[in-house]
């Protein structure tokens, strides 16, 4: 295995705990709403549940890449064409950090992948499976809107959420064999390993305290949002 780029660095906090919970609670998420709408039956309200649960980190994680910590940022890894030539040229220049937070080919999986759950939650919102569950919305649309973002979510949707969680899993085994460095511990711990200019992202208590408003606040907002459709689920 070729020796890590991140050997000899220092310690560097780069993805913040809130950062950290959204990543593994979303990823629950999927593999829950996918089991359970494989099992159906009774699980089907888990499947709403898990849905309104994604619904609502997705809704947090777009707040934070405003306000979360440095290397969570939009910002930090919103690429300009011009990056992307370079890292795939592998010719980065100074400041550049593409080895920090998501490089500029992550961050376009990233992008990507929130975007697709994204529509497969919204689309869920006015689903119907024509046996026992409809989506809490669906009385705001017509049947054959219903019918059109069904046939999405049950079909394209899936799919494409499956097509690029393969790419994310893909891109970790590639750096682990061929870049010898692992993209998961980081997201376990928090920190990497990397030299001592590189800016850490803020980690603190009151970081974190605003995370968790910002969570319950668009908790808030989903459990609102649903209401408006009478019972959920039903």
């Amino acid at each position: 295995m070729p020796q890590s780029p991140e050997a000899g660095g220092q310690a560097v906090r780069v993805w913040d705990l809130p950062t950290r919970l959204f990543h593994w609670s979303l990823a629950l998420c999927v593999v829950g709403s996918v089991i359970s709408a494989k099992i159906g039956g009774n699980l089907m309200d888990w499947h709403m549940r898990l849905g309104y649960a994604a619904f609502t980190l997705l809704l947090f994680r777009i707040v934070w890449g405003l306000v979360g910590g440095r290397w969570s940022r939009f910002a930090s890894f919103i690429y300009s064409p011009q990056a992307l030539m370079r890292y795939l040229r592998g010719k980065p220049l100074p400041g550049d950090h593409f080895e920090v937070g998501h490089s500029p080919l992550g961050a376009l999986s990233v992008f990507g992948l929130l975007a697709v759950l994204a529509a497969q939650v919204g689309t869920g919102l006015f689903a119907d499976d024509e046996i026992a569950t409809t989506g809490p919305l669906i009385r705001f649309v017509s049947g054959a809107t219903s019918s059109l973002l069904t046939g999405y979510h049950k079909h394209w949707g899936q799919w494409l959420i499956y097509a690029l969680v393969a790419l994310h899993v893909l891109a970790i085994l590639f750096y682990v064999i061929k870049r010898g460095k692992t993209l998961v511990r980081p997201m376990l711990v928090g920190d990497k390993l990397l030299t001592a200019e590189v800016p850490a992202s803020r980690d603190g208590a009151g970081l974190r305290l605003l995370a968790l408003v910002m969570l319950l606040v668009c908790a808030g907002f989903v459990a609102w949002l649903i209401g408006l459709g009478g019972q959920p689920g039903q």
